[in-house]
């Protein structure tokens, strides 16, 4: 299913904090990333359960912070980067927090999903991204992410594939679209 994303200011001529920017770029991820994780239930590979769900969410979403604070980093200097990196990652966190409570009750899932982000952001901080996007172990780490909360179920066998080869190069094209547009 074709994901329709407005990455463009109503009034362009107004200018925008960079908190407006991160809160815009956090929605578009969110929408990217439950996007993704619909359709690798299409794709036939199964769930077990919610929190498997939310999980890989939260995967596709560690994946777009690194996407986007790459794609900044050479359009901001290095407090304004951080800025707006850290207004997203507590957007996004918001947005966990909210669906997890609604799914699972109390919980402080937000915390949980930054004390992820940091390890995440870690081990994706080696991996290379260019102009064209990310490089491929950049992509595999996605892959054997999603791999990992998936399970070794025989028909999520091929996720990491999935993954690789067709969701996250599109999740990546979609984001840098959309945080390209934001800034212009």
């Amino acid at each position: 299913m074709a994901l329709r994303i407005k990455s463009h200011w109503h009034n362009e001529e107004q200018d925008r904090s960079l908190d407006e920017i991160a809160g815009a770029i956090a929605f578009i991820a969110w929408k990217i990333a439950l996007n993704k994780t619909i359709n690798l239930h299409g794709e036939d590979f199964v769930y077990g359960n919610d929190e498997q769900r939310i999980a890989v969410i939260a995967e596709y979403l560690f994946f777009q912070i690194q996407i986007a604070d790459r794609l900044v980093s050479g359009m901001l200097d290095e407090r304004q980067r951080r800025k707006l990196i850290t207004a997203l990652a507590v957007r996004l966190a918001g947005y966990i927090q909210d669906n997890s409570t609604e799914l699972f009750g109390t919980g402080d899932f937000g915390k949980a999903f930054i004390a992820k982000l940091n390890q995440r952001s870690a081990d994706y901080c080696e991996l290379g991204f260019t102009d064209e996007g990310p490089s491929y172990p950049f992509l595999r780490h996605l892959g054997y992410e999603i791999q990992g909360v998936m399970g070794e179920r025989h028909e999520n066998r091929w996720v990491i594939d999935q993954v690789m080869d067709r969701d996250g190069p599109e999740v990546s094209r979609q984001l840098t679209r959309a945080v390209t547009d934001l800034f212009e």
